[in-house]
């Protein structure tokens, strides 16, 4: 720059950027540049956990994917392992021609060191794999519906065997549907004869099994199980022990349990039972209750701790050691140790046993009267029992009971002692007569005695006059007897419903929804807030010695012994732990959607048979839409559509979510499955509104006025519905403005000129209630096997293939 020369400055034409406005706040960078790296510790921790870089971030998801996956192949592992229950695998045939037994048997020979351990009975097989270091329980039920959806809710996979001729018949389509309903656990495919099939097709056999198999489970594959080789590999590859276990059930909220031996200690109708296996789930403690599937709730007594029934050997090379195999696996020193080492574990406190009520005792005569003492009962008592002798004079002839009705002469004119004020002429006009007819009453007394005879009756209550009175039976004459006077009188005549109530607008218009309530909700339990008691009941953490994983021996008192002559053969026992206030009824709502296999109208209380979680009982249900809003419309049939409705019982609480199968038993006894669903929860203030509509047509039209006629036949209904807003089946509104006459004709007007082809409505509203038809013990077992399957389930399945 040369010395004295003035700087360039910008002209009027320079070009001006508006600087960033940041409001009455300061920027972000003015801020750095004042506080010049300083920052304070709360600002610097809070700017750590929610402002990190997006390298940390990516670090920290690396890292809780590496725990959660630690965590899950630390539980895998686990299962089936020396210190947990064995890994309990379903063996299910789905095709009738199968022979599953045989399968099961190459399972289990296909390893040298596997061992088969005692108490492999009744389609129970105990294996102990030393190569895996794991234990195994296989369960073939046998062919009935309910054995397996029974086993299916305890089992950790599911083993589906099918003939290499064809991927499943009816049979498996109806197991395969009812599983995956009810919650399917890990399935494995296996099928056998594969190498019995020409070479030339069995490429092509094999790609139509994986695409049948992929069309059911798209991430699984079949396996083949013609050699050891192959069956080894169904242990190490499938999802026998690999893939990821579950439940078809609700492990977390019930102690599922698989009892294989049973003993009734007792030889009377009511003993003890015995049930011993594997403890699967939280801690089970004695002082609460048990579930058993078909039979009821029942109280515990105590629990032991049993041996390993099914213990894991290690592989060893020894004689001694393998002597002791031997030993063990003829079962001698697990008998031996069965007789010598039960211990008991937990013994029931009385004070804090939970309670079998499952109804609230309400006394329906509280605070209307005082009920007498004792001593005022005794005195009537003796009252009645004093007897007083009347001697009258009555007609020859007269029995015990007509002389009791007759009323002496001195009686009747004691009755007129009131009419002794009469007037004097009166009197004097009785004596005048009396003096003249004097001889006459003479001789007819002379003749009435002699027609006459004394008699001694005795009076009195006799206390056993009620002992044979049916209080049913006379008020059902009483019935009887009204209706057919009424039918007299009104022959043919259906009165106006009066319980009905109109509402001008079904969504918005007031309910309330204890107005009015039967007397069935006095025996229910009720919760404040539904979901508040579901979450106390789950965080609450269950207390026991016996723990997950535990062989014990469960006492379950007061079983009658008629559940157990009668329970099916071969048919698991499955035992569950009860949560809190899950023994209690209440008003249970289960949304529900019909089979598509089922064909056979379904109507409102009609008896059918649901399966919610571990329970299976019969009610008669109500059905209703499911929809938003405090009051549903009742449906008076299951829909054959797809649409989703509510299904209303008195039942034992259950907490949601919890799979629902509902069945329903035909005149021929067996059993068919009508519609799958899940648990919505307990709400008695839940409104089912049946809906009734009166139709009217008109007589008379002037513009908005019609006189109505056949929708009432008295004026004293239309005085009653006047209040209830009308409607056209055209669109039109109106109100009943007065009764016309006495025989039911009214006049109406409406919002717009009301055609001559047009119908007037009126709607009418009834609140539904469900009965009380809960029956706990009434279906032991579903009544479905191969050979009764039903035939509308063949049709369907044949047009859909």
């Amino acid at each position: 720059m040369v010395l004295g020369q003035e700087t360039h400055r910008a002209g009027p034409l320079k070009q001006k950027n508006k600087s960033h406005k940041t409001g009455r706040h300061r920027s972000k960078g003015q801020i750095d540049n004042v506080m010049k790296g300083r920052a304070n510790v709360k600002v610097l921790s809070k700017h750590m956990r929610k402002q990190q870089k997006k390298a940390d971030r990516r670090n920290q998801a690396i890292q809780r994917r590496k725990k959660h996956r630690e965590e899950l192949l630390t539980h895998k592992r686990s299962i089936g392992g020396k210190d947990t229950a064995p890994h309990l695998v379903l063996v299910v045939s789905l095709h009738t021609e199968l022979d599953a037994q045989k399968v099961l048997q190459k399972l289990i020979g296909c390893e040298d060191e596997n061992q088969l351990h005692e108490g492999s009975k009744d389609g129970i097989f105990n294996v102990s794999v030393t190569k895996f270091k794991q234990r195994f329980t296989f369960v073939l039920p046998p062919a009935n519906l309910s054995a397996i959806l029974d086993t299916a809710k305890v089992a950790d996979s599911v083993l589906g065997l099918m003939p290499p001729t064809e991927a499943w018949d009816d049979w498996g389509e109806l197991c395969l549907s009812c599983l995956f309903a009810q919650g399917l656990p890990t399935t494995t495919i296996t099928t056998q004869g594969l190498a019995d099939v020409p070479a030339k097709k069995r490429n092509e056999i094999r790609k139509a099994l994986n695409k049948a198999v992929e069309r059911r489970f798209p991430d699984s594959k079949f396996f083949s199980c013609d050699s050891d080789q192959e069956a080894r590999a169904c242990y190490d590859i499938s999802a026998i022990r690999r893939l990821n276990p579950s439940s078809g059930g609700n492990p977390d909220l019930t102690c599922w349990w698989r009892g294989p031996s049973l003993s009734l200690m007792k030889t009377e109708s009511v003993g003890t039972l015995k049930v011993t296996g594997f403890l699967r789930g939280p801690p089970l403690s004695v002082n609460g209750l048990v579930h058993l599937t078909g039979l009821g709730d029942f109280q515990m007594q105590q629990i032991d701790a049993s041996p390993d029934l099914c213990p894991l050997l290690q592989q060893t090379k020894t004689k001694t050691a393998k002597k002791e195999a031997a030993r063990m696996e003829e079962g001698d020193a697990v008998s031996l140790q069965m007789e010598e080492d039960i211990t008991v574990l937990e013994k029931v406190d009385a004070s804090r046993q939970e309670s079998l009520e499952t109804e609230a005792v309400v006394d329906p005569m509280e605070g209307e009267q005082t009920w007498p003492t004792q001593e005022e009962l005794e005195a009537a008592d003796a009252s009645n029992e004093e007897k007083e002798s009347v001697v009258k004079k009555v007609p020859k002839g007269t029995s015990d009971y007509q002389a009791m009705w007759i009323i002496e002469s001195d009686q009747e004119e004691g009755s007129g002692d009131e009419d002794d004020d009469d007037d004097d002429d009166d009197d004097d006009d009785e004596m005048a007569a009396q003096d003249v007819d004097t001889d006459d009453d003479d001789t007819a007394s002379v003749a009435k005695t002699d027609n006459m005879e004394t008699m001694s009756i005795t009076s009195e209550i006799k206390a056993n006059y009620d002992v044979h009175f049916d209080e049913e039976t006379e008020l059902e004459m009483l019935k009887k007897y009204r209706e057919e006077r009424e039918n007299e009188a009104f022959p043919d005549e259906v009165d106006t419903p009066m319980d009905d109530r109109g509402l001008k607008s079904f969504r918005t218009s007031p309910w309330d929804c204890k107005e009015n309530l039967p007397m069935d909700y006095s025996r229910i339990f009720q919760f404040q807030d539904f979901n508040r008691a579901k979450k106390k009941a789950l965080s609450k953490a269950p207390e026991g010695f016996a723990e997950h994983g535990n062989c014990i021996t469960v006492h379950i008192a007061n079983v009658p012994k008629s559940l157990i002559d009668n329970h099916p053969n071969g048919h698991p026992l499955i035992m569950s732990g009860l949560l809190a206030h899950e023994q209690k009824m209440s008003v249970m709502h289960f949304a529900i959607k019909r089979h598509f296999t089922s064909e056979e109208p379904i109507k409102s209380k009609e008896r059918l048979i649901f399966q919610v979680g571990y329970r299976r009982f019969s009610a008669c249900p109500i059905f209703s839409e499911h929809t938003v809003g405090n009051r549903q419309k009742y449906e008076r049939f299951l829909p054959k559509d797809t649409s989703v409705v509510v299904a209303t019982v008195y039942a034992p609480i259950c907490f949601p979510p919890s799979s629902v199968l509902v069945f329903k038993e035909n005149s021929s006894g067996l059993h068919a499955l009508v519609a799958t669903g899940t648990t919505l929860g307990s709400n008695p203030d839940r409104i089912v509104v049946k809906r009734a509509v009166l139709s009217g047509h008109p007589f008379k039209i002037i513009n908005r006025t019609a006189v109505v006629r056949y929708m009432f036949f008295n004026r004293e209904d239309i005085l009653w519905f006047k209040p209830v807003e009308l409607r056209t089946k055209w669109g039109r509104r109106g109100h009943i403005k007065e009764p016309l006459g006495t025989h039911g004709h009214m006049k109406c007007i409406f919002d717009g000129n009301l055609k001559s082809q047009d119908t007037i409505l009126m709607n009418l509203y009834k609140r539904m209630y469900p009965k009380w038809t809960f029956d706990p013990t009434g279906v032991s077992s579903l009544q479905i096997t191969p050979e009764n399957l039903p035939t509308a389930a063949n049709k369907d399945l044949e047009m859909d293939e």
